[in-house]
């Protein structure tokens, strides 16, 4: 089994299992063996604490169920370190390379001592400078995913690990996102500007239109949702493909490799039209998608009040945790001033949840 980072040449397809499996084993094993039928050549899985995402506080989320405090919903998916091991040993039976996304230090620990290769970072961990640094200690492989995130969010991140190897996937982070935002022009320049092999995490709803012409324009990573169906209740289940789908994604993408590459450019034009190629090409230009812009500072990480905290209180640590925002708390600093604010003392009371902000510490 190839590293892909080793690969010469093709396209590393990952299939993004995530939390689809719900904590059930046979369904856990079902997507696995759904991915290797599918022409995948890794299956991927998010190692999920709730306490490592996002605070109790956080707001609730609309499902076809009902109405839920996001919060409990990701508690529902936590795991131990067993069911993880059974994914890593069954997704290697099958073939497959294994790979999960860690969200905090619990997790990243988590999956070191099962022994993962290599880790993904999530867009909303690519702030998460704690998270970064400890999976740099482990001197393995990294993919870096760079949705809602600005070109200096991503030079900060990749500099972190400049000296193993690392690639990173270009990402919309919306869900669904629109074809016609992804900026496909991008890869080429991100590949050269870090040094590293570039990808593609699709979002969007079509099994080919990104991935394909994604590849046509550099990408030699391509990571989509996997599910049994639309209908079932994952998390991103509503957004992922269903096997014959994604098998009809990894078809198009070997067909496409099957031509000089000279020619993918002409193929896919023909294929898809020279409208719809010119418009998910983009400009190139690495900005924040429309579709994510309202995002940014919230799905990814700042520092947040685990507990109230009263005006006059000098912060220690344990008082912040490095949380996504979301859509109702008040987003907080950057994770990287969290050595600075310790021992400073606060002016005014800090509610449950909220982020802090410097007038929380100016008088």
């Amino acid at each position: 089994m190839i590293h892909p980072l080793e690969r010469e040449g093709g396209i590393f397809v990952i299939a993004e299992i995530g939390t689809g499996h719900l904590g059930d084993r046979g369904k856990a094993a079902d997507l696995i063996h759904a991915a290797a039928e599918s022409g995948a050549d890794c299956a991927k899985f998010q190692v999920v604490f709730a306490d490592e995402i996002i605070h109790p506080l956080t707001g609730e989320l609309d499902l076809p169920g009902g109405r839920v405090r996001l919060y409990d919903r990701f508690r529902e998916v936590e795991q131990d370190e067993d069911f993880y091991r059974f994914c890593k040993e069954a997704t290697e039976a099958a073939g497959l390379v294994f790979l999960a996304s860690p969200f905090g230090l619990r997790s990243a620990r988590l999956l070191e001592d099962l022994g993962s290769a290599w880790f993904k970072v999530a867009s909303p961990e690519l702030n998460h400078f704690p998270l970064l640094d400890l999976l740099r200690s482990f001197e393995k492989p990294v993919v870096l995913s760079s949705g809602v995130s600005r070109l200096e969010d991503i030079e900060r991140a990749v500099e972190i690990f400049e000296d193993l190897p690392r690639s990173l996937l270009h990402c919309i982070t919306a869900y669904p996102a629109p074809p016609e935002q992804y900026n496909l022009r991008v890869l080429r320049p991100l590949a050269t500007l870090f040094g590293c092999p570039v990808g593609v995490s699709d979002h969007s709803m079509d099994p080919e239109l990104v991935p394909v012409v994604g590849r046509a324009a550099g990408s030699r990573l391509i990571e989509k949702h996997l599910c049994l169906s639309r209908q079932d209740p994952g998390l991103d289940d509503p957004i992922a493909l269903d096997p014959p789908l994604f098998r009809q994604m990894v078809e198009a993408l070997r067909s496409l490799e099957g031509a000089p590459e000279v020619q993918w450019d002409t193929l896919v034009r023909e294929r898809y039209g020279d409208q719809r190629v010119e418009a998910v090409l983009g400009t190139g230009r690495k900005v924040l998608a429309p579709a994510e812009r309202a995002n940014y500072e919230r799905t990814n990480r700042s520092l947040h009040a685990v507990r109230a905290l009263a005006a006059g209180h000098r912060l220690v640590p344990g008082d912040l945790a490095v949380l996504r925002t979301e859509k109702v708390l008040r987003p907080g600093l950057s994770p990287q001033w969290e050595q600075t604010v310790l021992g400073k003392k606060l002016q005014r009371d800090l509610p449950a949840g909220e982020g802090l902000v410097w007038d929380d510490l100016l008088s």
